[in-house]
């Protein structure tokens, strides 16, 4: 079976063939977990409930509270309700390492109350943060890290009939550096604040970053400690809950951007060494650690470890609605090289001892597990590897996520903004990297994301312009690094979000060329908030360049979001290198992009796929967007038929300049 599986990715890709009996190995490995972990006939989501057993609940008559600690010679439960009195609530041992405590009295543990475990491992006392905890903050004077007790009364939920798009426009966000003060933001204003602008850009889609507990701030939310705690930075988990409900309302869908690739090392805030061991979540020795980021790795071998990550997927569709995940990490997790410093330009590099198959078989759990929650859900892999199957469903032995990030596309920017003068950007090469994508599999295109707004790095705008972003961005100043800025930053995302993905992603602020860098408050830079917000204002202020480009990526949301034109298959219709011209369709709209610097076309030929009359429905050099004016947008253009049999119109292409036209029914 699993070899008749394996078969239907060779069809899409013939190339794979040689690899027949590794992706048998990856069906059968699947299938064989699987049965383990629910026998023949069970599902997993009746296996991925340890949030309902594990951690603290409300019973009929008070409190019961379970932890999983199988190293742990005794356990003990203290917090505010005791006086913090370490020993005196002992938890019973149950079965496989399972230890409980009933507490009698509905108000035995009240709203607010802090609460550890202590686990007695080894003769040593060690003070921990209930595994399952839901909420988690730091003591303001002890600075110590505890559990504490959450308001355990129902959500309203209004979004039942809720359902994502099926072509997500996803604009990635981070609520605490969301506001413009020097300070982290909230759940509320976010979605007071945020939330609108958000739906009046056209996005449809929120991937929320930094969600999952974690110790520290500049982390970026990437070293998890806490893995079913909404960061309390924030608010408390109704407000995010409200969020969510609110954004649903809007027509919008809400990401997880979850971390199950790594871990926090640290001990007395997360999971590391919970019960004394490091192999109660993950591997042992040097398979163990991220040599690059310094996390803990985790055991995808163990079944214990499959619950309480395929859980923590459940726990957050379950408990705060969202509509999926982008996976982080996913690189790192099939790897055991964590694919650092491989250029993966061979498919052996895929198939080998190198590949960490039980990973592999996790995500195909956790796929299986969320798509069988809410069918209409989506996952993304952030995957630089190119993965073979990735993006395939598990019946025809892929891993089964729903888009890749198409993480090439931000390096290909930064290369051609690095290195090539503009008269020298190869369009064949432009073509070539927009369009080539594993075949059958879809992606996620975007030419910046956060990582190329951190501290060390560049966005586009700020790649192109630099200081004359603090100078020249008055509409009354006059500057060419400005207007060179402001037209390939326009014609880089069109060409981006139109060619390079089955979706589009946009991280927060970068749709108006937000200026600068994301630097987190840390010692460096005498922990300050300066780097870390996000200047709505600047995309407000009508005398200022940044509210044009705001209006411009509006505008190709639109167009783009309201044909599906996403999903239709791109025509190289020209391509020209000396003029540095580059000529597509989609269905029925025809993309034009003249990228020469100085030299603007008359007449130049258009050939297109079907004949008729086209009219002009977007251009970057509108005097509405920051541009010149130059392309005549009343203008009707009838195609004609030439002599060499091209179907196709004249056309003034001025320079830096793109062009959207589409066929008038």
């Amino acid at each position: 079976m699993a070899a008749t599986v394996a078969s239907k990715l060779i069809e899409i890709d013939p190339y794979l063939a040689p690899y027949e009996s590794d992706i048998a190995l990856r069906c059968e490995l699947f299938e064989a977990k699987r049965r383990e972990l629910v026998g023949t006939d069970g599902n997993l989501s009746d296996f991925a409930n340890g949030h309902r057993y594990f951690g603290i609940h409300r019973t009929a008559d008070g409190w019961v509270y379970r932890e999983w600690a199988p190293a742990a010679e005794a356990v003990f439960f203290t917090g505010d309700f005791n006086g913090w009195d370490l020993y005196a609530c002992p938890m019973t041992r149950l079965a496989n390492g399972v230890f409980e405590v009933t507490l009698h009295g509905k108000n035995a543990l009240k709203k607010g109350q802090k609460v550890q475990a202590i686990v007695i491992h080894d003769g040593q006392t060690l003070r921990r943060v209930p595994l399952y905890a839901t909420r988690v903050v730091q003591d303001p004077e002890t600075y110590r890290w505890c559990a504490e007790v959450e308001d355990s009364a129902a959500f309203p939920w209004t979004d039942g009939d809720f359902v994502p798009q099926a072509v997500p426009f996803i604009y990635e966000c981070h609520i605490g550096m969301a506001q413009e003060e020097g300070r982290v933001g909230t759940y509320d204003e976010f979605r007071r604040n945020i939330l609108p602008r958000i739906k009046k850009q056209g996005y449809n889609t929120i991937q929320i970053m930094a969600i999952m507990e974690h110790p520290y701030y500049g982390s970026f939310g990437y070293q998890v400690s806490n893995f079913f705690a909404a960061s309390s930075r924030y608010g408390d988990s109704r407000a995010l809950k409200k969020l969510i409900n609110a954004a649903h309302r809007l027509g919008i869908a809400v990401l997880l951007d979850v971390v199950h690739s790594h871990a926090v090392r640290n001990t007395n805030e997360g999971i590391n060494e919970f019960d004394g061991t490091v192999y109660q979540f993950f591997h042992e020795g040097k398979r163990g650690e991220h040599s690059a980021w310094g996390t803990k790795l985790f055991n995808y071998g163990k079944n214990e470890v499959l619950h309480f990550l395929l859980s923590n997927l459940k726990y957050w569709m379950e408990e705060f609605h969202f509509d999926g995940f982008r996976f982080d990490g996913v690189t790192s997790m099939i790897y055991h090289d964590h694919g650092l410093g491989s250029a993966f330009t061979d498919y052996s590099m895929y198939f080998s001892m190198n590949t960490d198959t039980e990973a592999i078989t996790y995500l195909q759990l956790a796929n299986e597990l969320i798509h069988t929650l809410n069918p209409h859900a989506v996952t993304v892999a952030e995957d630089m590897s190119g993965m073979p199957g990735m993006c395939r469903p598990i019946a025809d032995g892929g891993i089964g996520f729903d888009y890749r990030l198409s993480m090439g596309v931000p390096d290909l920017w930064i290369r051609l903004l690095k290195e090539c003068e503009d008269d020298a950007w190869d369009m064949g090469r432009l073509w070539y990297e927009l369009t080539t994508r594993r075949p059958g599999e879809k992606s996620i295109g975007y030419c910046e994301s956060h990582d190329q707004a951190l501290v060390g790095d560049k966005t586009i705008m700020f790649r192109l312009c630099d200081a004359e972003m603090y100078t020249h961005m008055s509409k009354y100043a006059q500057s060419a690094v400005i207007d060179r800025g402001m037209a390939l930053h326009k014609m880089i995302r069109l060409i981006t979000a139109s060619l390079a993905g089955d979706g589009y992603l946009n991280f927060m602020g970068n749709e108006f060329g937000h200026p600068e860098w994301i630097d987190f408050p840390r010692e460096g830079n005498g922990w300050s908030y300066h780097y870390c917000r996000r200047q709505w204002s600047l995309a407000d202020d009508a005398t200022l360049h940044y509210g044009e480009l705001n209006t411009f990526d509006k505008a190709m949301v639109a167009l783009l979001k309201n044909g599906d034109w996403l999903s239709q298959t791109a025509v190289n219709r020209w391509t020209h290198q000396e003029d540095k011209i580059l000529m597509y369709t989609k269905g029925d709209l025809v993309f034009l992009f003249n990228f020469h610097p100085t030299r603007s076309f008359e007449g130049y030929f258009v050939p297109v796929g079907e004949a008729g009359r086209y009219k002009v429905v977007l251009t970057t050099d509108d005097e509405r967007f920051g541009g010149f004016g130059r392309v005549d947008t009343v203008r009707r253009y009838k195609t004609y038929e030439t002599p060499a049999g091209w179907v196709g119109f004249p056309c003034y292409l001025p320079c830096r300049t793109a062009i959207v036209l589409e066929r008038e029914k």
